[in-house]
């Protein structure tokens, strides 16, 4: 049966992927909301979908829908700014829906905790968008991974860039209140990655902390982490600067895993695994929650020899 879908959070630059996983699952997108009204791109992939730049106008709407059974909405899909989420998601599953939400989930376990809270009491569910899970390469190491020796424990550099532009000090993306840092903004899914592939954490380290960059060791059950983060172009490895503004590289042992590409649909691969009643709860989600919690919280320590080689040449 074609599902319902209510997005908020329609302006965001993630909200595209939502509307095309929503659209190409075969599911219906109902009514979106955002404060701002730059949503063309709705014209293109559900152009008859009711739109509001007021969430109380949004919300009354939705709620009006559960008076015809064939027009209530099921899913409420969150793309807006990170402090944003908790509430919206709340209010999602106060409307009776299921709830899809983008990661950061939200930045820490006891707001976990409140969710689920909200989820015995409302008999709804939450998942949250952990692509990487998905991901071909991902799923091969994760095999590799598997099938070594218990006892081995892998030496992995993660490696992470993207680069921004001014405009993101600017936004939301840029005040730690909102986004949570770096770390927590655009690194949360590959800690959930580390989890998923390599087991428990068991040491966690910040060996810098800016609002453009951050780096760290992690230590899990099967692994010894270097990572390091960065919006900032200057970073790009010299062989890729000026070709491509992004860089993902997980090496294992000095055998490197570029994964850049492949990106492109994992949204909707999300979609239709919660579609399949296979998604990813509250209890997928607080492992890397507990992560990044601890990264924000954490006072720097001096890098020592398990510092990432990029923080090497920062403080040289």
């Amino acid at each position: 049966m074609k599902k319902n879908f209510a997005l908020v959070g329609a302006a965001g630059y993630i909200a595209p992927r939502h509307m095309h996983a929503i659209r190409d699952t075969g599911n219906h997108l109902a009514v979106a909301y955002d404060v701002n009204d730059s949503v063309g791109i709705i014209d293109s992939i559900s152009p008859m979908s009711e739109f509001f730049t007021e969430f109380e106008r949004f919300y009354e709407y939705a709620h009006q829908l559960k008076r015809n059974a064939s027009h209530a909405l099921h899913y409420v899909s969150v793309c807006s700014p990170n402090y944003l989420h908790h509430a919206h998601i709340a209010a999602g599953l106060r409307l009776g829906c299921d709830v899809i939400c983008e990661k950061p989930l939200v930045p820490t376990p006891a707001l976990v905790d409140e969710l689920s809270r909200v989820e015995r009491e409302t008999g709804r569910r939450v998942f949250s968008i952990l692509q990487l899970r998905h991901h071909p390469a991902i799923i091969r190491l994760k095999e590799k991974v598997a099938a070594a020796p218990k006892n081995t424990k892998f030496d992995v550099e993660l490696t992470y860039i993207t680069s921004r532009g001014k405009w993101y000090a600017e936004s939301w993306k840029g005040d730690s209140l909102k986004s949570f840092g770096i770390a927590t903004n655009i690194g949360v899914h590959f800690y959930d990655m580390l989890h998923y592939i390599f087991g428990d954490m068991q040491a966690n380290e910040v060996h810098y902390s800016s609002l453009s960059k951050a780096a760290g060791y992690l230590e899990y059950e099967r692994a010894r982490v270097r990572w390091f983060l960065s919006i900032d172009a200057n970073d790009l490895p010299t062989e890729i600067k000026g070709k491509q503004p992004t860089y993902r590289n997980i090496d294992i042992g000095g055998e490197k895993l570029e994964f850049s590409d492949g990106f492109t649909d994992l949204h909707t691969v999300s979609y239709r695994e919660i579609l399949a009643g296979k998604g990813h709860g509250l209890a997928d989600t607080r492992h890397c929650i507990e992560t990044v919690n601890e990264i924000r919280t954490a006072k720097v320590v001096a890098a020592g020899s398990d510092a990432h080689p990029f923080v090497k040449l920062l403080i040289a």
